[in-house]
Parts: C-alpha cells; structure tokens; sequence
C-alpha cells in the first residue's frame, strides 16, 4: 500500500499542522530511529490484525511535522511508549487526537448492575469478534489509570439496591421472557469447557484460541438473557466471569491492553452478579499484574489490597498466597524493600497452608503451584534489583528462587508459557550478576519453548533480555550469536485470533 494510504490521514503533509513537539520529545527520549518505530508499529498493526496499516521512515516524519494520523495508529502509539518508558502514555500526551468512543466500549466506570453487565459483556464480546480482524476494537480504547480506574473499581465490595421484582421474571432473569432451554448438565459442560479453554492458554499461550474463548463469552451472554432459576443466573454470571477473565487475559498475552483491561472490568462486574468474592479477587490480581506491566506498581498495589480485602475471609490459602505474591510484586517495583520481603515471607507461610486441604478449590486458581510461588517470589526480589541500581545482594536472592522455579516449570508440560518466563527472568539475573554467558544459556532454551506457544509477552521479554545483553555485552561472542539467532528462531508477534 502506498505511503498515504498507509495510516490514513486526516490531512494532507501541505496540511499539516505545527510540527508535533510532544510527539518529538517522546520520540527522542525514546532513542528509536524513525525505520525502527515505523516497523515496530506495523508489527503491532499486524498483531492487533489491522494488515491496511503499512508506515514507513517519511510517514514518521510527517507525524512529527504534525500530521494527525487516524486510528488505531494513535493507540498503537500509545501502547508502544507506554511500554518503552514503564508508565502509561496517553494519546493526548504525546500531541495526537483520539477517535470519538462510544460509552458501550471506554472508560472502566460502569454500572454495577446484572442487566447493564449483560449488555456491555454481549456488545463488546460481540464488537470483539466482529472487528477485532481488523485491528479496530483494541485501538478504539483507552487504558484507565490512577483514580479513573481505582475508584469504580473501589465499589466493587458495595452493596447494590436489590433489582425492581417488575423488572425480572419469576426465574430471575436479567429480563427474559423466553422458557429456559439450560439444563444443569448443559451448565456442567458450560464450566467444563472454560477449564479446557484455560488449560489450553496454560499450554499454548493467548494467541492460538482468543477469539473461541470470546466466542464462548458471547453465547454465555445470550443464556443470560433468557429466564432461568436463580441459582442457575449465579453459576452462568460465574461462567461469563471466567471467560472475560480469561480473554482480559488472551488478550494482555498478545499486547492487546486496553480491550485486556475491558474484559477484567467487565469479568469482575459479572463475578459480582455471580456472588464469587474469591474469583472477584482473581480478576482484580489479574488486572493489578497489568498495571505492574505498565509501571504502575502504585495503581497494581491499591488493586491488590482491594482484592485481599474483599476475599480475607472467604478465599483459600492458595488464593491468599498468590495475592501475597502479588503484593510483593507491586512492593518491590515501588523500591520498598522491608514491604515487599514480608510480603514475600506472608506468600510462602499462606502456602504451606495449602497442603493440609480443606475445600475444594476452584479450577482458576489451581495454576498457583510451587513453581508458580517461586517464579512470583524471584521476580519480586530481581525487580527490587533494578529498582535498587542493579543491586548484587537482591540478585543473589532472586537466584536460588529463580532456579527452583525453572526446575519446576521444566517437569511441567501444561504450563509452558510459564517455563519460558521463568527462563528469560533467570537470564535477566544473571545479566544483573554480570554472568552474560549464563544468560545466553537460558535464552536459548527460552526461544526453544517460545517458539511452542503465541504470546507476545514471552516474545517482548526475549526481544528486550537480548537488547538488554547486546547493550552491555556487545564483545561477548555468546551475546553477539544471540543477536543473530534472534530473529530467526523467535516467532512473529500472532495475530489476536
């Protein structure tokens, strides 16, 4: 396609306004050339599926000069600074102009109600699959941050005024006047395919079934419109929670955030409706794991404790502990050593609870294993690390963790994304410990699981662990290999599907 069709413009280059100068603060801060951010905007246009978008070197320029592109480029944008500085960078900071949204698909305050959840979860689910092909969807939204996300998400744990008896059928329906057609083996097998979607996620990574997992969403939504007895709304409004969850989820794997961060609110609206605390909770430590991505460790912090305070009483000990872990995450990228070690500490005592049973526990939190406790705990004590000026006594904690976490991700087949996280996090140890080789090692094995699973976040972390290695260890002949190997072992970003 050609140069001017490529982003779609709003005016011609002899209409261009003033030359951009937010864009080309950020631009240079950023230290990419004007090829490199073209091909990185592509890359993420061809992930998000929106194959129009072709840039080039001259329509960088242009942008900087003060063209306005259309969407979904000023998101792309967005998403590419925002992840190269840590903290969120919105459209409007760096000089551009956002599409107009409609209520149904921005913002995060939404109302607390079960008809309202239905309807946004069917129309988004439903917008998803209709336009997520073409790449407009994810790039039509905005992430919330600071008090815009963490105050709707506050009245999370307050008591709604119970529905007009008027405006529900004698089943409890959000409004439907339709006989049910779910029998209770029906519903059996509605919860046994979301573990399979989960399990299949664990194995493969959020780009191979997102769009059958909103799929699913979508047609759980139309059994909510119809008339079924109350017990039955609460189990499908727990179903609809997972699956929004678990796209919220599909989708944060493959770089999609805003519509990731739309499915938690919305999982964490329906887990409401379903009266599950403990799930509620789950979703909330999903959401705090993305704004610790973003660099908010402040906004992940505030969601965690909102979180441990809503399940305190009702979620058990392996739910407990992963939200602990979670805590320390956030702590740790705060720079609060003392608060993220008894953290940390609280992590691994909740979890030897875990051995001595007690209720059976849902399928979403069975991923939380000793694998999984160590690989959180490492990462904490490794981000301190940075966060410390690449601090050797914080990197000789996370080491043995680290290690641990890696033996035990190797013996497990389902959790491969996991495994390779865990590799690439030890090779960033051992680049702290000034042990280059080492890394290479690990990397290596890590391109060798990356190329088993499509997510973009395993992709992102390889991509960066190598810079990071070629940066500081150019004249090493394992790290100069590395860069060669790079682009034709890792897979292409995939496409959200």
């Amino acid at each position: 396609m050609s140069g001017n069709g490529a982003s779609g413009t709003n005016e011609s280059s002899s209409e261009a306004a003033d030359r951009n100068e937010q864009l080309t603060s950020w631009f240079v801060r950023s230290g990419w050339s004007k090829g490199e951010l073209a091909r990185q905007v592509n890359r993420r246009a061809r992930q998000m599926g929106a194959h129009h978008i072709s840039t080039d070197t001259s329509r960088v320029r242009r942008w900087l000069d003060g063209e306005q592109p259309r969407e979904p480029v000023p998101r792309i944008l967005s998403e590419l600074f925002s992840e190269r500085f840590g903290a969120v960078v919105a459209i409007e900071q760096l000089g551009l102009r956002t599409a107009h949204q409609t209520p149904s698909v921005s913002g995060v305050d939404l109302p607390w109600a079960g008809p309202q959840t239905v309807e946004l979860l069917s129309e988004f689910s439903r917008s998803d699959l209709m336009l997520a092909r073409r790449g407009f969807l994810g790039t039509s939204l905005a992430l919330s941050a600071g008090p815009a996300l963490i105050e709707p998400m506050q009245r999370w744990l307050v008591p709604v005024p119970a529905a007009d008896p008027g405006s529900r059928t004698e089943g409890g329906s959000a409004g439907g006047h339709r006989p049910p057609r779910l029998s209770e083996p029906e519903l059996d097998l509605l919860e046994a395919t979301t573990v399979m979607f989960r399990q299949w996620d664990a194995q493969c990574g959020g780009g191979l079934r997102r769009k059958a997992v909103v799929g699913q969403l979508h047609e759980v939504t139309d059994l909510l419109q119809e008339n079924h007895p109350a017990p039955i709304m609460k189990r499908l409004f727990k179903v609809a929670a997972e699956l929004a969850e678990l796209a919220g989820w599909m989708s944060y794997d493959i770089g999609l955030h805003p519509t990731a961060q739309k499915y938690f609110v919305l999982a964490l609206h329906a887990a409401k409706e379903g009266g599950d605390k403990p799930l509620g909770s789950y979703i909330l430590s999903g959401m705090s794991r993305q704004m610790i991505h973003l660099g908010r460790p402040e906004d992940a912090l505030e969601l965690i404790h909102l979180a441990q305070y809503g399940s305190r009483d009702c979620a058990g000990p392996r739910t407990q502990a992963m939200l602990y872990a979670m805590e320390a995450r956030a702590y740790a990228n705060m720079g609060q050593p003392s608060r993220c070690k008894r953290a940390v500490r609280m992590a691994e005592d909740t979890f030897s609870d875990v051995a001595f049973g007690g209720e059976p526990e849902p399928d979403w939190i069975r991923f939380f294993s000793e694998a999984e406790l160590n690989g959180e705990n490492s990462h904490s004590y490794r981000d301190l690390a940075y966060v410390a000026g690449r601090s050797p006594t914080y990197a000789s904690l996370a080491e043995p963790v680290m290690a641990r976490a890696v033996e035990l991700f190797a013996k497990d087949d389902e959790h491969q994304r996991s495994y390779a996280l865990n590799l690439v996090g030890m090779a960033t140890v051992h680049l702290l410990r000034r042990e280059p080789e080492q890394a290479a090692v690990l990397v290596d094995q890590a391109l060798d699981v990356a190329r088993k699973v499509r997510s973009e976040r395993v992709n992102t972390r390889l991509r960066k662990t190598v810079d990071q290695a070629a940066r500081e260890y150019g004249d090493v002949a394992e790290v100069v290999r590395l860069t060669d190997v790079l682009a034709a072992r890792l897979p292409e970003a995939a496409e959200a599907v």
